[in-house]
């Protein structure tokens, strides 16, 4: 950007345009200036004030802007237009194409000069790869977009920060993710940086992580402190979000009819604005609800419906996710044949560096499945694989449960002392669930 400004750039444009218009150096200069100013302009020796620019740029018949940065006028108007579209295709067709438009725009905007607007192009790449599962691109584009912003104010800096915490996440590193944006809430709230939109995107991203890692408390506080900054919020977008993840909250405190009521705004809110991947995941929180009540077949709708949704946008990552709580519900139903295969159909999407949590559920499930089969041996193995991803994620809360069921399986088969080892460690992670990974609490906002 600074090197647009150069007096010597400047200059060089400036007289190839009045060569290519066949003017002398008076006739661009008069009646304002002097042939010698435009002849020192003009071989980079003086900054021309804007009042200057702005008289030759008039002589010469183009805009401004491009004299003196050398972008075409309205380019960064168009871009931001384009952007827009690009981020139209996300919400209401395929990643693929929504990432194509995102790379020419990056290209275009780099080529120009434009920060702000390559910044944008790269958040929207890295909200693409997310979609897709391509979690590793997805925080390459998210920390390109920080440093691309690395001189402005902290809250133009939280989507991509919150970007980056969610690619964390989804990759199974809970703990980081809870780092990334507890301190940087932290730092908002003690710098007196009060900014609705970016403290209501980092409380809303940061429930999910706190409800896996146990931290049921924070949780709540985070979904407390979220809908008291809705009211302040002018993007309903970011409030559809804020509704559907506080909704997880109000399900593990029992709160289901405020749950349902708070999914149903979120899916109006989305049905208006088109956007399919999150109209899909409230169908998905919507089943977990139904289940969680004990609901299965309204369940099962309601997860059937987010997997065809979400198969239909080529989510890989999410569609294999639901297929997961899926198959816990076709379960419960007396389905464990169809739970199983569904279970065995997507395990290959899933590892621990890639929705670590449902893969551990997965293979718990099937571990159940297994034991109620009689087949110990395989339910072992399931159990045992699960365990690995909880601890490598910090997964506090299924923790506990997976360590009662390996405990219960060791001591029917006569191995106790292992059985007891596996019900310490259950208690260990049930004795004070998330405070044991999570340092102090974040500054509170001043609502």
């Amino acid at each position: 950007m600074a090197e647009r400004d150069d007096p010597g750039i400047i200059g060089r444009r400036v007289q190839q345009l009045r060569t290519e218009r066949g003017l002398t150096q008076k006739q661009l200069a008069e009646p304002a200036y002097t042939p010698a100013y435009v002849s020192t302009l003009e071989a980079g020796r003086v900054r021309p004030s804007e009042e200057a620019l702005r008289h030759i740029a008039e002589k010469l018949g183009v805009a401004y802007e491009e004299l003196a940065t050398g972008r075409p006028a309205h380019l960064a108007t168009d871009l931001r237009l384009r952007l827009t579209d690009a981020q139209r295709t996300l919400a209401t067709g395929e990643a693929e194409v929504a990432a194509e438009q995102y790379t020419e725009l990056l290209a275009e905007a780099e080529a120009h000069g434009l920060n702000a607007e390559c910044s944008a192009a790269l958040l929207g790449l890295g909200e693409c790869a997310l979609e897709t599962g391509d979690l590793a691109t997805a925080r390459l584009r998210f920390e390109q977009a920080e440093k691309r912003l690395a001189d402005a104010p902290l809250p133009s800096r939280v989507p991509a920060l919150r970007g980056r915490a969610v690619s964390h996440y989804l990759a199974g590193e809970l703990r980081y993710a809870c780092y990334l944006l507890e301190s940087t809430l932290d730092e908002l709230n003690r710098g007196g940086l009060h900014d609705p939109d970016a403290l209501l995107l980092l409380y809303t991203a940061v429930i999910a992580p706190y409800m896996d890692m146990g931290a049921h408390a924070r949780a709540a506080q985070a979904a407390e402190f979220a809908l008291a900054l809705a009211p302040q919020v002018g993007d309903p977008a970011l409030v559809a979000r804020m509704h559907r993840s506080v909704a997880r909250t109000m399900i593990a405190e029992g709160r289901i009819a405020e749950a349902d009521a708070s999914l149903g705004k979120a899916a109006e809110l989305y049905r208006q604005l088109q956007i399919r991947t999150e109209l899909a995941n409230c169908h998905w929180m919507r089943g977990y609800l139904y289940a969680q009540n004990g609901d299965m077949e309204r369940a099962e709708s309601e997860l059937r419906e987010a997997q065809a949704m979400l198969s239909a946008k080529r989510a890989v990552l999410y569609t294999s996710q639901v297929a997961v709580e899926l198959a816990d519900v076709l379960h419960r139903r007396g389905k464990s044949d169809e739970a199983a295969a569904l279970l065995h159909d997507v395990l290959g999407d899933l590892s621990s560096e890639r929705g670590a949590v449902h893969s551990a559920a997965a293979h718990r499930l099937l571990g159940i499945i297994a034991e109620d089969a009689r087949d110990t041996e395989t339910a072992e193995e399931h159990y045992v694989r699960a365990l690995s991803l909880l601890e490598r994620a910090g997964a506090a809360g299924d923790l506990a449960d997976l360590c009662r069921l390996l405990g219960d399986l060791l001591r029917r088969t006569g191995r106790i002392d292992a059985a007891l080892d596996a019900y310490r460690t259950g208690l260990g992670h049930r004795t004070a669930p998330g405070t044991t990974t999570l340092g102090p609490a974040p500054a509170h906002p001043p609502l």
